[in-house]
């Protein structure tokens, strides 16, 4: 019988998992409400593998990982999270965790669930994944990302290259996997040479060297920079880049990945001037002394400036339509305004267009994961596609959203007359009429709060 650590700060769970362990027995449980108590308790007791919640509060499932890899504890991790993340899965890839074990509502799945994850992770050789193991999760995380990403091992072949980085480079990933020999650059410069993706260890002088410029180090081994290439085309662009190294559990070096982005109409009015030596800065053609952080500052602001427009042509012109190239404005000069795509995808919807709807509000929720308005906005989607398309899929995805924002809103009385309604359009009727009755307690004893869309800020 494996032994396992069970560590949540949901005593409820922990007590229903451990009921059924103690029937199955098919593994021997012992539990912990917090990463505190799970360290106190691996101090006098060993275990075959640990479950570990990604969020709990004073220590995290991934600060409690890098505590236990840093004194040399290679025990198998599960790192138990209710949400898919790829930076989640990337950060706990590189602290050492051996699986993933997403949070299901129907217990016993959650349990048969478990046994095969602890039985997969304590099966694998105690050395760790083989390294094709490793690559073969690494590309198929990074097929999950909205954002361009690839990867190369430490011998500088590719090993992921997911679907935003063909539209990108349109370049197929089955052209380009298992190509070293710096092949990769060929798409973003015409030739090759060294990328940034291969300089996550270097200085910032070398970094420099390779023709980067606005180096900054945002992490430990993850560094930013921006630089000028050439199009299949021959005509110019900008690139922005971020690179990180990977590690094994055992802290040994096995890819480095990176993302790359057009940012050419970020820096449509700026050039390329050439240092002494090989360095390059940005420069504005009018003015060469002009400082590249005045120019981002000002561009940013434009880009609010956008997006207030988009507010203003939604709200109170009704346009839909309009509002959407507003937002599009402001994202094409900082793609990051998780407000604009939020915003973006309630005009979509407003048009009908779900599915554009949903790509923008997936969006918006993985720049902010815990905004309760873009949760709440996801999942009125999900639930609308559902409904139209007769898909429990849709609902049911609907629904863990709709819990997620519970989770952080519990009394506010929408997100339950919404789970009222997807709860019986998938049969579940007990749930139903939980979900009702919890609305009208939270009316009837007047603490409805309500989300405040961001967009009020703006008119």
């Amino acid at each position: 019988m494996l032994s396992v650590l069970f560590i949540d700060d949901e005593p409820a769970l922990l007590e229903m998992i451990k009921l059924m362990s103690e029937r199955s027995r098919e593994i021997s449980l012992d539990t912990a409400q917090s990463a505190k108590e799970g360290l106190k308790t691996l101090q006098s007791k060993t275990f075959d593998a640990i479950i570990v919640d990604y969020a709990m509060p004073e220590i995290s499932g991934i600060d409690f990982l890098k505590t236990l890899r840093s004194k040399g504890d290679r025990t198998p991790v599960i790192i138990f999270t209710a949400v898919g993340r790829d930076n989640v899965a990337i950060e706990a890839l590189n602290y050492g965790a051996n699986f993933f074990l997403h949070k299901r509502e129907d217990p016993r799945m959650q349990f048969r669930e478990l046994v095969t994850v602890v039985t997969q992770a304590v099966e694998q050789n105690p050395v760790g994944r083989s390294l094709n193991a490793t690559q073969r999760i690494i590309s198929e995380m990074f097929n999950f990302s909205s954002d361009p990403i690839f990867a190369i091992d430490s011998d500088g072949q590719v090993i992921a290259w997911n679907e935003s980085m063909e539209q990108l480079t349109n370049v197929p990933a089955s052209t380009i996997i298992g190509k070293g020999d710096f092949a990769y650059a060929e798409p973003f410069f015409g030739t090759r040479r060294k990328m940034l993706v291969n300089l996550v260890f270097a200085t910032d002088e070398e970094i420099r060297e390779a023709k980067y410029m606005l180096i900054s180090r945002v992490t430990k081994g993850t560094v930013i920079a921006v630089t000028r290439g050439e199009k299949p085309d021959g005509s110019e662009w900008t690139l922005w880049a971020k690179a990180k190294p990977l590690y094994d559990l055992h802290g040994s070096f096995i890819a480095a990945v990176s993302t790359i982005r057009d940012v050419t109409a970020t820096f449509g009015d700026v050039a390329l001037r050439q240092q002494s030596g090989n360095g390059f800065q940005l420069v504005a053609p009018s003015d060469k002394t002009a400082p590249v952080k005045g120019l981002i500052k000002k561009m940013l602001g434009r880009a609010l400036i956008h997006y207030k427009e988009g507010v203003d042509l939604f709200v109170r012109e009704k346009d839909c339509t309009k509002a959407i190239a507003a937002f599009d404005r402001a994202l094409s000069i900082d793609d990051k305004l998780s407000y604009a795509w939020n915003d973006r995808g309630v005009c979509f919807r407003e048009l009908g267009d779900n599915t554009n709807a949903l790509k923008s509000h997936l969006r918006a929720v993985e720049l902010a994961p815990d905004n309760t308005e873009y949760l709440f906005n996801l999942g009125e989607t999900l639930e609308l596609i559902g409904v139209l398309y007769n898909s429990n899929k849709y609902v049911d995805s609907a629904i863990q959203t709709f819990r997620m924002v519970t989770d952080l809103l519990p009394n506010n009385a929408a997100v339950w007359d919404h789970l009222e309604i997807c709860y019986k359009e998938v049969g579940k009727n007990e749930e139903s009429k939980f979900s009702f009755d919890w609305a009208r307690d939270i009316r009837l004893g007047n603490k409805d709060t309500p989300i405040i869309p961001r967009r009020n800020e703006f008119l």
